[in-house]
């Protein structure tokens, strides 16, 4: 049922005469709408390409546990290494490969560049960037980039 509306007399717009919209016309209800929508839809648009909301995400849903689970660990990484300026890359464009041998304290991962479908130079090559050694009972990461073999805290 539409809220009930002064009759028409031609002089000027239609008000409402109840309700929570009592004495605003329907254009002042759209527009001050579009006031309160428009820029929080900006500064959602302007969080997501800068990165923030990513890392709020994961700041919220890495947890402890989450160290022995390989799939929110490498997600994790993929968003710190990024996060860092480790690489220039995006982050659908980087390979995490896992090494299911390596003892809990020492996990080795390959950081590798994909070089197919969206990503730059798609000529199917996935050149080494560095490695990640991941000591998941300490929840500590070292890398090696800049000094292959030679390992150093994550910055």
């Amino acid at each position: 049922m539409a809220p009930p509306v002064t009759p028409d007399s031609g002089k000027g717009p239609r008000r409402f005469t109840s309700g929570p919209f009592k004495g605003r016309s329907l254009k002042q209800h759209i527009l001050r709408r579009l006031i309160l929508v428009l820029p929080l839809s900006l500064l959602m648009i302007v969080l997501a390409k800068s990165g923030f909301m990513d890392r709020l995400v994961d700041q919220y849903t890495f947890k402890p546990a989450s160290w022995f689970d390989d799939t929110a660990l490498v997600r994790h990484l993929r968003q710190t290494i990024t996060h860092n300026g480790m690489t220039g890359d995006r982050p659908d464009c980087l390979l995490f490969i896992v090494n299911g041998n390596s003892p809990p304290t020492a996990t080795m991962i390959d950081v590798m560049e994909k070089h197919s479908g969206n990503c730059p130079n798609p000529d199917t090559s996935l050149p080494k960037l560095f490695s990640l050694r991941v000591d998941r009972v300490a929840a500590r990461v070292e890398t090696d980039q800049g000094t292959p073999g030679q390992f150093h805290s994550l910055p």
